[in-house]
């Protein structure tokens, strides 16, 4: 029989550092923070396949992302930045650490910010004694199985050990294809604002050709966010796409007029011809 484990108060009614979710920045804008917990991230010894899903998956159906933090495997700095995200953003997603190995502690680390007994949920162990054909779980797969108390299951499809949402924390695994079952299950329950919309105008320009016409155009369209992003045309050479970001379509569109219209002026003034690619480098004798 496994005791309950407890953190510190060991006080099961003591909430009072459970930050409710904030209000938005900006009426109709939900937003969010993803903290990377693992020191194998850190290393460089796995390189990280969540961050990108989870910007992807939050912009598609109306969640601004707004910060990104990633920690090792330390305790006080894992609450640390749970508290100060947690209190900043509307949701914060949590990934790595509640596997069943020693330096897994993320479940800990959330329940002592809270202020929360840490249990066993029945449940959890129910999922994994299934996953292993009925058998008793060892120490290890145990710790899999405890959550703060209070926190609801995130369903793990993949390999049964199960996240957990607690206040407006969501806890989930490190392993990408883990991590994004227990994100689309998490995600029709969310709290969701308008939605970003973007548009990208090819400049046919280096960016540094446009980069003071482009503040020029920022300041005038505050409401959307114009941002440059240069890449490598394999006609053209160096190029650049402008891309339009924000929640009117109406000021987008107005935005991406003056774009449209700085861009023919300086390929004009510049002498650009969009069609005709630069030159071959000289032979070399």
């Amino acid at each position: 029989m496994h005791p309950m484990i407890r953190t510190r108060g060991d006080n099961p009614t003591k909430t009072n550092r459970v930050a409710p979710n904030q209000p938005a920045a900006e009426p109709g804008i939900v937003t969010a923070a993803v903290l990377v917990i693992g020191n194998e991230i850190l290393s460089g010894r796995t390189k990280d396949k969540n961050i990108g899903y989870i910007a992807q998956v939050l912009t598609m159906i109306g969640v601004e992302l707004r910060e990104v933090r990633i920690v090792g495997d330390e305790e006080d700095v894992i609450i640390a930045a749970l508290d100060a995200l947690r209190l900043r953003y509307d949701y914060v997603f949590t990934t790595g650490g509640i596997g069943p190995t020693h330096d897994d502690i993320t479940a800990d680390a959330v329940a002592k910010a809270f202020e929360l007994p840490l249990d066993f949920h029945p449940e959890a162990i129910a999922a994994l004694r299934a996953r292993l054909g009925g058998a008793e779980l060892n120490e290890a797969r145990m710790r899999m199985a405890r959550v703060p108390r209070g926190a609801a299951l995130v369903t793990n499809r993949v390999s049964a050990a199960p996240g957990f949402w607690i206040g407006n924390v969501i806890v989930m695994a490190g392993v990408p294809s883990v991590m994004q079952a227990m994100l689309d299950e998490v995600a029709p329950q969310l709290r969701t604002g308008k939605k970003v919309i973007a548009e990208t105008v090819r400049a046919d320009l280096r960016e540094g050709d446009i980069g003071s016409e482009l503040a020029e155009i920022a300041v005038a369209h505050p409401e959307v966010m114009i941002g440059s992003y240069p890449f490598m045309d394999d006609i053209r050479g160096p190029n650049t796409n402008v891309v339009l970001r924000g929640r009117d379509p109406e000021k987008i569109a107005l935005a991406k007029v003056a774009v449209e219209q700085m861009l023919t002026a300086v390929r004009a003034k510049l002498g650009a011809d969009v069609d005709r690619p630069p030159p071959a480098a000289p032979t070399p004798r």
